[in-house]
């Protein structure tokens, strides 16, 4: 239940960056300010499947009707995860932690009273400021782990790839977070959409925008390739899940 409200959010902002790094044919030219549009963006989304590991910052407003929200998340293909969603407006915000076979989750107050009104309060009463831990094999919290694991991001980002024909302009070289970058823009279902991609190194993309059609959302993208933080909450602030949700069906 939790799970599943928490993964709809995060997989939202995934598909922003999915819809940002698609691309031509590939190139070998190592001046990637000087290849076509088409081509940087092509190097830019083979350069994000290949990292072993992803920190992502989503902010804004995905437009359609999506409240403005906040998903910090590392995570890499292990499926080890750390950050959080904060859902925008007072709506609430969770952490989220795995590692391994293990899952954390602490939503707080505002999420079980906006999130979850019917009961809310009485599972907020039962954690008491501890995080909700189960199995990722349980399959009440398979949202969150599929989330939490770069394989279910790069399938995001695959299945999104543009098709021919896909039109692509490039900026003027630019420095985004100290990164100097070239940005690349695609517009589509009234939608503008820029990667700023990487000169140097592997040519990532560091940041997307998304403006148009009610969006106003930024994804930045760093720690390629970087070890995801290995604490996880001690056992006194923890709570198994079925204390809190019941037992259900544990198993996926």
């Amino acid at each position: 239940m939790t799970g599943q409200r928490i993964a709809t959010r995060v997989a939202a902002c995934a598909a922003v960056v999915a819809l940002g790094v698609t691309g031509g044919t590939a190139a070998q030219a190592d001046d990637i300010e000087s290849l076509p549009a088409a081509q940087i963006a092509d190097r830019s989304r083979e350069a994000l499947l290949d990292a072993r590991s992803v920190h992502l910052r989503a902010q804004g407003d995905l437009g359609k009707d999506r409240a403005a929200m906040t998903v910090d998340l590392s995570l890499d293909r292990d499926g080890n995860c750390v950050g959080g969603v904060d859902l925008g407006k007072d709506k609430g915000s969770v952490e989220i932690v795995k590692r391994g076979q293990d899952v954390w989750v602490k939503p707080d107050a505002d999420f079980w009273e906006n999130q979850v009104p019917i009961g809310g309060q009485t599972f907020e009463e039962i954690l008491d400021g501890r995080y909700m831990k189960g199995s990722a094999t349980d399959s009440r919290l398979r949202p969150v782990v599929e989330a939490c694991d770069l394989d279910t991001f790069r399938e995001l980002v695959t299945d999104n790839t543009g098709t021919a024909g896909t039109t692509f302009t490039k900026g003027g070289v630019t420095t985004v977070d100290g990164i100097r970058t070239v940005p690349v823009t695609t517009v589509g279902h009234g939608q503008r959409i820029t990667a700023y991609v990487d000169t140097g190194g592997e040519h990532h993309p560091v940041r997307i925008t998304v403006r148009g059609d009610g969006a106003d959302a930024a994804v930045g993208l760093s720690r390629f390739d970087k070890p995801v933080p290995a604490a996880t909450p001690p056992p006194e602030q923890t709570v198994d899940v079925s204390a809190v949700l019941g037992r259900g069906p544990a198993q996926s």
